[in-house]
Parts: structure tokens; sequence; C-alpha cells
């Protein structure tokens, strides 16, 4: 049995949206965002205390690219995935990865927005350059989607999901507004019942659609 840690609307949402596409047998341990993942049995499975962790085979796997590789090279290396010496492993491998270019920057605005509750700790310099650095991984995937259905010309890939949920957690942060390409690419992606199925429920961590601009009271 495949079994995922994980938290809603982290960054294992990207797993649990692969698990799903692969239509394979797995199931979901979910925690709440707080010092639970820092509990002994789980520091086990993942050493930083962090999720996504995967265990399968009697392994425990983390970090979202790794269970990305894993997964695909396992269940789906012709389809989700590009095996080595495929003409798009390199594209392949570059967009998986880039994902956590794009979640570096989120993560710092769910920190600023989420975590922190006394306002005198936020910094609204953080917070626009933050949005704006999310704005430039736009761009780059605006150019890369110009003419594309997809990252890759072979077809939806877990390259898509990878991104797909990277993009997902930005757009609380930063529309897509002047990136035509990347909000096409972005409708077609959400439409599939995979990434439907990996949306949290009542236990979303973010209480709103979109995190506007802050400004630090007077």
């Amino acid at each position: 049995m495949i079994t995922l840690h994980h938290c809603p609307q982290t960054r294992s949402m990207r797993s649990l949206w692969l698990l799903h596409e692969l239509d394979v047998e797995f199931e979901v341990q979910t925690y709440p965002f707080d010092k639970s993942l820092r509990a002994p049995a789980f520091l086990l499975t993942s050493p930083a205390g962090r999720v996504p962790a995967l265990e399968i085979d009697g392994e425990a796997v983390f970090e979202t690219g790794a269970i990305c590789e894993v997964l695909c090279e396992r269940f789906s290396p012709n389809v989700l995935g590009r095996p080595a010496g495929h003409r798009e492993r390199v594209q392949w491998l570059i967009w998986v990865h880039f994902a956590e270019t794009i979640t570096q920057h989120s993560a710092a605005l769910t920190q600023q927005y989420v975590a922190l509750r006394d306002d005198t700790m936020r910094s609204p310099i953080v917070m626009k350059l933050e949005a704006a650095r999310l704005g430039k991984c736009y761009a780059a995937l605006e150019t890369r989607l110009a003419g594309r259905e997809y990252l890759l010309d072979g077809g939806f890939s877990a390259a898509d999901v990878q991104v797909g949920q990277a993009v997902y957690l930005a757009r609380f942060f930063a529309h897509l507004d002047g990136f035509p390409a990347v909000a096409a690419w972005y409708a077609r992606i959400t439409q599939r019942e995979g990434f439907v199925a990996s949306l949290p429920g009542d236990d979303a961590l973010f209480k709103g659609d979109f995190f506007a601009p802050w400004e630090m009271p007077a």
C-alpha cells in the first residue's frame, strides 16, 4: 500500500494530484498545518518535519520532485513521466523541478499572510518582492506555453501536475492577468478529475480566494 502524508493546500497537494492521475491504490494521512509535523514518529518518515512524505515498498520518500520521479518511473514512465533517453527527458526534469522555484515565493507569502499572526511581524516589502517574483515565474511559463497546450510537446505529463499545483498556490497572491497562455493552460489542466480530487474541503489552509497587497497599519 502507498501512503501519502499530506496537509491541504501545501506542496503535498502535488503528490496527491499525481496519485489520482496515476489511478493507483493509495491512502492519505492528513495533518493540520501545525506542530504535529514535528512529532518524533513523523520525523522518522520526513526528517525535516515537512509534507509531503510518501511510504512505498517499505521506504519513505520525501521532497515533491523525488516523489514525482519515483511514482512516474514505477507507474507511468512514458505517459506522465519521461524515461532516461527520451527526447523530452531534459525538459520534463526542468519543469518538474521548476514547480519549487514558484512555490518558494508562495511559501514566503503564506508565512507572511497566514502563519504570522501579529501585524508587526509582517513585512510589506517582503510581500511585494515575493509577489513580483511570482510574476517573473509566470513570465517564464508564458514564454514556454506560447503555442503549446502543455509544458511538453508530447502532451500532458507530471510536469503539468507539478507546475500546475504551484500556480494554484501562487494565484492566492498574484493574478494571472497579462499571461494569457498561462491562464489558458491553467484552466485546461484544472478541469482534470485528478486536480479536482486533490482540492481541499473544509480543512483548507487559506481562508479566502486572494490575499491583496498589504500595507503596515499606521
